[in-house]
């Protein structure tokens, strides 16, 4: 299957000086690669577009006097008004899904909510919704609606409510893996409530003015912050968290350095990664990251692609992995006990055999399973993270992070490159031009 990632040319070779040329043939080629996506996980938002004209009604000014207006009104006409509102409430970082049948697996769906609804379940836990609370999210005026989110975390006993209509609050990491890559508004889905994640998880860590240590307030529908001392009056943004990471191959270009943590799951590996420090570029911070890490010294760094990661730690809530090539100048490994259990150099057929896409399938639909379960209220299921086992039954020696992971699409382009381009091996890249399709 072909996979078209958004990401520059790269042309990996001996001769740096062809490496440069390469770049010339920028948005001219198109990347062969082993899974069909139209973008990166967590891309690809179909809801985040260009923000409208304030006095538009889909707007995040005209529709937060909105929902101002719908609150106070007590006779449910709200349900009726246009554009219609939709909320999607998260409990500890985990949004609300449903899941339906489907021919060969169930599909999973963010639980949308009506307004009134959400109303009526903080109202029977005791709480009154605020429109403060509600987080703007995006828009889509083809369908005259205006999408939300809510944290309800303080609000258990909404939660049983909630799951007498089968819905359940259910980790993104989970929904992540469940994911069917081939089904775009599923993958849409995915992208909106990472972005839903991304902002709330901001809001929770956000709660004070880090210059003179007042109360901020939400403001522009939740999409930025403001202090609440006039003196002070900072305004203060979501903030994004830039990671390197980076796939290190070898001079002849017939290995790839691996990685493994010791929080990875048995005979998993991947690529290396590592924050951006203040003051460095990009290619910088994988350099410095690489020789850390391993002790190998890199020379040139190629841009591959970028992804956001709402995964990551609670901590880090608008993480954004940029990926790149990096071309190994020395090749003795000497690995950072702190930061890496192993680092190995590993052959492409190793590699190769590590990227089964039906075994990644067989995960995808053993997950999409965990959620359908979870949301009919049956207990916890085993873990997914040992389910990955070669065609013949047999344990694999080793296997990568799935298609959801920008480290899965840095190693399978390298794998599958065009071993005949001359002087050197080329990996082609462009810019998809499709869009995610609507919800």
């Amino acid at each position: 299957m072909l996979l078209l990632l958004s990401s520059s040319v790269i042309s990996l070779t001996k001769a740096p000086t062809t490496l440069i040329r390469s770049l010339s043939y920028f948005t001219k080629t198109t990347t062969v690669m082993s899974i069909n996506l139209q973008s990166h996980a967590f891309a690809g938002n179909p809801i985040r577009s260009k923000t409208p004209n304030s006095t538009d009604p889909f707007s995040p000014t005209s529709a937060f006097e909105s929902l101002k207006i719908r609150l106070l009104d007590n006779t449910h006409q709200q349900q009726q008004s246009s554009p219609d509102f939709k909320v999607l409430p998260f409990r500890k970082g985990r949004p609300l899904a449903c899941s339906i049948p489907g021919e060969t697996a169930p599909t999973w769906h963010l639980g949308w909510i009506n307004l009134a609804d959400c109303q009526g379940f903080l109202e029977n836990s005791g709480a009154q919704l605020r429109e403060e609370a509600l987080v703007y999210l995006g828009s889509r005026s083809e369908d005259d609606v205006v999408y939300w989110a809510i944290d309800v975390s303080d609000q258990n006993s909404s939660v049983p409510e909630l799951g007498s209509k089968q819905f359940c609050f259910v980790e993104l990491r989970t929904l992540m893996v469940a994911t069917d890559w081939s089904d775009k508004q599923t993958m849409g889905e995915l992208a909106i409530a990472g972005y839903a994640r991304s902002l709330l998880e901001w809001h929770n860590l956000s709660r004070f003015c880090g210059l003179c240590g007042e109360k901020a307030v939400p403001t522009e529908a939740g999409r930025r912050k403001q202090c609440s001392n006039e003196l002070c009056n900072k305004r203060i943004y979501p903030r994004v968290d830039p990671a390197v990471i980076m796939l290190v191959i070898d001079r002849e270009n017939d290995r790839a350095l691996l990685s493994r943590q010791s929080r990875f799951v048995p005979r998993m590996w991947s690529c290396l990664a590592g924050f951006i420090e203040p003051g460095e570029s990009l290619e910088e911070a994988v350099r410095r990251e690489t020789w850390e890490e391993t002790g190998i010294e890199v020379g040139e760094v190629i841009y591959h692609s970028s992804q956001p990661w709402p995964v990551g730690p609670g901590s880090i809530p608008c993480q954004l992995m940029v990926g790149f090539f990096a071309y190994a100048k020395s090749f003795e490994i000497t690995v950072d006990k702190e930061e890496l259990e192993d680092a190995q150099w590993h052959c492409r057929e190793d590699v190769k055999k590590a990227l089964t896409f039906a075994e990644y399938k067989k995960a995808q639909r053993t997950a999409a399973a965990k959620v359908e379960q979870m949301c009919k209220g049956v207990g916890k299921g085993q873990s997914l993270a040992g389910d990955f086992n070669v065609e013949s039954g047999e344990l694999a020696p080793m296997f990568i992070p799935g298609p959801f992971a920008i480290a899965h699409h840095l190693i399978s382009s390298w794998v599958h490159q065009d071993t005949d381009a001359p002087n050197g091996v080329e990996v082609r890249s462009g810019q998809s031009n499709n869009s995610m399709s609507n919800l």
